[in-house]
């Protein structure tokens, strides 16, 4: 049997573990120091699935909980990614992460060499699939010129006054609204104000959506050659104004203010105010829409190559989109880790994996087998 450590049972981490659980030929267990989302994991995971109560920010208690597994899962939140990272890569580990860690990973890859680790990281949507599709795309074409994403998870039914709910960690949802955004402009990496240049943008089945400049690059900016390139976030419109009175105000920041003698951070505040709200009900629907767009020159031709993902809440299981289709790139991958699908030692990114004979193709193959159709165009112009 086959051993997988998840590392965090969150609302991405206990599918994951669901996911991988289904295979009988795999032993899987999830760590958390969340009673109540090791319970979860625990009640979707085909009575296969074995907890463990940890913290997962410790990376001497990451480093135990991993030393026998044949391939460690990263679902926890941003703020962690790094320090699991270099901690599996320092133990030589098989790794695939989802977190969305605001340092760059790829200096990593010498000390994964070193010790002999295979580790995929940002393999969820977006980053992650969004990635993939890049990747792939840019290398088809014999000249890239344009890379155009844009990506978003909201609630089926609109209601007043957020319209929004959070499919994933709420300091990662808040870090879309605070992080500068990287943008690449005639060939150079630019930096640019979260939710700026917002754009109304109409999608069938949807409506109207408005999008801005998120910090969704990634590692697209260091890896790729192409001139232009954006990743955008979208949601209902009236969200950005909204967002902007929070961050002017100041409840987006982490620096703690004094309030009758007591030190208080902003952040923690609203999150205790705002989350609550934000949350999912069990069984409440979700949309997660995503649009990848790569131009540029084939054989001596304009072409535009697109893909386009609407995916809905899945009333069988009751995994939100945003938790299946960020889930299950990070269980195709950490298949392939265990079959040596991919087996070159280093930190490598979506985008990096896209060219390996078969990876492009079996990643789209398991997304279809689990209901998610990543429609792709082609357009000579």
């Amino acid at each position: 049997m086959k051993s997988i450590v998840v590392l965090g049972a969150g609302m991405v981490g206990s599918v994951i573990a669901s996911d991988l659980a289904a295979t009988k030929s795999f032993r899987v267990a999830v760590a958390d120091r969340s009673q109540a989302s090791l319970a979860r994991a625990a009640a979707r995971g085909h009575g296969r699935v074995r907890t463990n109560e940890a913290d997962c920010s410790d990376p001497s208690v990451v480093a135990e909980l991993v030393r026998d597994a044949d391939v460690v899962v990263g679902a926890l939140p941003s703020a962690f990614g790094r320090a699991t990272l270099e901690t599996i890569a320092r133990l030589g580990r098989r790794f695939v992460d989802i977190s969305f860690m605001p340092e760059s990973f790829l200096d990593l890859d010498g000390l994964a060499r070193k010790h002999g680790a295979v580790c995929v990281a940002d393999c969820g949507v977006a980053p992650g699939m969004s990635n993939l599709l890049a990747g792939w795309g840019v290398a088809r074409l014999d000249r890239a010129t344009r890379v155009d994403i844009m990506v978003g998870g909201v609630p089926r039914e609109r209601r007043k006054p957020f319209e929004y709910k959070a499919g994933f960690s709420p300091n990662d949802v808040i870090e879309e609204y605070v992080r500068p955004a990287r943008i690449v402009e005639d060939g150079r990496v630019v930096v640019k104000e979260a939710l700026s240049e917002p754009e109304l943008l109409d999608f069938d089945e949807i409506g109207t959506l408005e999008v801005f400049n998120t910090d969704g690059l990634r590692s697209l900016a260091e890896t790729l050659e192409v001139p232009f390139m954006r990743e955008r976030t979208m949601r209902y419109p009236g969200h950005i104004d909204l967002m902007r009175v929070f961050r002017e105000t100041g409840l987006f920041s982490l620096e703690p203010i004094e309030i009758n003698g007591m030190r208080i951070r902003p952040r923690d505040v609203l999150a205790a105010l705002l989350f609550p709200k934000w949350t999912y009900a069990d069984g409440e629907a979700d949309l997660t829409v995503m649009r990848v767009v790569v131009e540029g020159i084939l054989d001596g031709v304009a072409t535009r190559l697109q893909w386009d993902v609407l995916d809905r809440l899945d009333p069988a299981t009751g995994f939100t989109s945003m938790s299946r289709t960020t889930a299950f790139p990070a269980t195709s991958v950490a298949r392939m880790l265990l079959d040596g699908t991919i087996d070159a030692p280093g930190v490598h990114a979506p985008e990096a994996i896209a060219t390996i004979p078969g990876v492009f193709d079996r990643i789209l193959a398991d997304q279809r087998a689990r209901g998610i159709d990543d429609r792709a165009s082609v357009e000579s112009r």
